[in-house]
């Protein structure tokens, strides 16, 4: 006769307690005291955007038609629905690299993920964005806001004759971080993008077709490389050439103008 159960009891080890749980109300390991988890199920359906700033309400309304006209008035964005809004679909991301940063407390050593994120359109904007989170997921989206959040307009121009579309940059820039500093240098078009990995797709992200680059410093340390670079690159709207001589005439700015609009909440 074979042997029944576990260890040749009939009932197992457990005798008739009905294996594990027994008569302790059917607990086991299926369901915790049998009771029913209550509360709000998270959808996949995303949110409808609730502005809570001046200018996220001006925008959601319409009254700002791009984000040139936040950049004209100097305006800080807060909220990166607002540039996802304006960019939408053309906005492309890419993570440059996670690392992790330990920090030395009195129960040991605490663990977090820093994650490097650029963002741009490949048409004139741009951003940079660093953050550190317990897990990679929440590092890498925390990172995608900031980088949002921190875009900037993009000049481009020609090397030569004003042929065709601006494909260069305007002028030598210059950006620094730490020990590293990278210069960008004007190129005649089909030269393509002479640089490094990591400046490169800021490059790319950016906008620029051609274009050299001359680092120094120690380029390994990543996170410097590209907040140099993009430091070089928001630097391009910061000379004053000949075509940006005629004076612009400001009107009043989008708070003022539609100032009875942001009154009435």
């Amino acid at each position: 006769m074979a042997e029944e159960g576990r260890g040749g009891f009939p009932e197992g080890f457990g005798g008739d307690r009905g294996g594990r749980g027994g008569d302790r109300g059917g607990r086991g390991r299926g369901g915790r005291g049998g009771k029913d988890r209550k509360g709000p199920r998270r959808s996949d359906e995303p949110k409808e955007w609730v502005p809570v700033t001046k200018l996220g309400r001006l925008v959601k309304q319409g009254h700002i038609q791009s984000l040139e006209h936040i950049f004209l008035y100097s305006i800080p964005i807060k909220e990166h629905q607002i540039v996802e809004h304006f960019l939408g679909k053309a906005l492309h991301d890419e993570v440059l690299k996670i690392m992790p940063v330990q920090k030395q407390t009195r129960a040991g050593q605490r663990t977090r993920f820093k994650a490097f994120v650029v963002v741009g359109d490949n048409n004139g904007h741009v951003g940079l964005g660093v953050k550190s989170a317990k897990e990679v997921a929440t590092a890498i989206r925390g990172a995608i806001i900031a980088s949002m959040l921190a875009i900037v307009p993009v000049r481009r121009g020609y090397w030569g004759n004003k042929i065709g579309t601006p494909h260069t940059v305007p002028c030598k820039v210059t950006g620094k971080c730490g020990s590293v500093s990278l210069r960008l240098v004007p190129a005649p078009r089909g030269t393509g993008l002479v640089a490094a990995r990591v400046p490169k797709k800021l490059l790319q992200f950016a906008g620029y077709e051609d274009c050299f680059t001359s680092s120094d410093g120690h380029t390994r340390t990543l996170g410097n490389f590209a907040k140099a670079t993009f430091q070089a690159i928001s630097h391009t709207y910061g000379f004053l050439t000949p075509d940006l001589w005629i004076e612009t005439k400001f009107s009043s700015g989008p708070f003022q103008e539609y100032s009875d609009f942001l009154a009435k909440a």
